[in-house]
């Protein structure tokens, strides 16, 4: 595991998950920029928001279950546990290092954890292995082009099987069924709540890429982040979060992107 993944994973167990908030001071370069809009800016930032939420939860269960980096970028997909499961989470982070790999600004999207949608899958189950290196950059091209296609433009709906696998598609979002043909009906659906606007962040290694976006869901605007596990050039499976913007007069900071 490298020094960014370590920094990234270190800040949310050691100031998150055990409390400690001047951890802050130890995985963070000479800024810290924050995208949650319920947190204000900087250092002193996280400390003044989490020094709260632990008292107001005092039993965290928090486990980093998927991490990679990709040059200077991090990416964690982790589950929240809060008071017993009173509140469970599922969050996609997105993370900026400097030259000495300490973190200097923050993205995520959380979501409410789903412990089964209809094919039986939770949010975050599922295998993790890095394989394809050597392919990294191909594969952040094809999701770009899939989310360009299927997601913003809507043009290439009748020509899925380029970019999802007919023979496996795993899925994870909640309410939502395997295979690419559940996957076609939902998106030639007229009224498909979700609308993607532009893509803000992508970020991959291997057969994994992930992926930060603007889009609206039932015209309300939200922040959607996307994991994706490619096999021979086809998505064959898929996690993600989504999250509601609030007004911005009720941002602590300059916004989610």
């Amino acid at each position: 595991m490298s020094k960014k993944i370590d920094n990234a994973i270190g800040l949310y167990l050691d100031g998150i998950r055990d409390g400690d908030t001047t951890a802050i001071e130890r995985y963070t370069g000479d800024r810290y920029t924050q995208h949650n809009t319920h947190v204000k800016d900087g250092k002193a930032g996280f400390s003044e928001f989490f020094k709260e939420f632990v008292v107001r939860n005092p039993k965290r269960d928090i486990q980093v279950i998927r991490s990679f980096e990709d040059g200077n970028m991090v990416f964690l997909h982790v589950y929240q546990s809060l008071n017993d499961g009173a509140a469970k989470w599922v969050t996609l982070d997105f993370f900026d290092t400097d030259n000495d790999d300490k973190l200097i600004e923050h993205w995520d999207v959380i979501s409410e954890f789903n412990e089964s949608n209809y094919g039986g899958h939770s949010s975050i189950d599922g295998g993790f292995r890095v394989i394809d290196l050597d392919r990294s950059n191909e594969n952040k091209a094809l999701i770009r082009s899939m989310i360009r296609d299927l997601y913003i433009d809507r043009t290439g709906m009748d020509s899925l099987e380029k970019y999802v696998s007919i023979d496996q598609f795993i899925q994870h979002t909640p309410k939502s069924a395997d295979g690419i043909q559940a996957h076609r009906s939902f998106l030639k659906d007229p009224e498909c709540p979700l609308h993607y606007k532009e893509v803000v962040l992508c970020v991959g290694s291997g057969n994994y890429v992930a992926t930060l976006s603007k889009a609206t869901w039932h015209g309300d605007e939200h922040a959607q982040a996307d994991l994706f596990r490619i096999e021979n050039g086809k998505v064959v499976e898929h996690w993600d979060a989504s999250e509601k913007i609030p007004p911005k007069h009720e941002w602590l900071n300059a916004g989610k992107f």
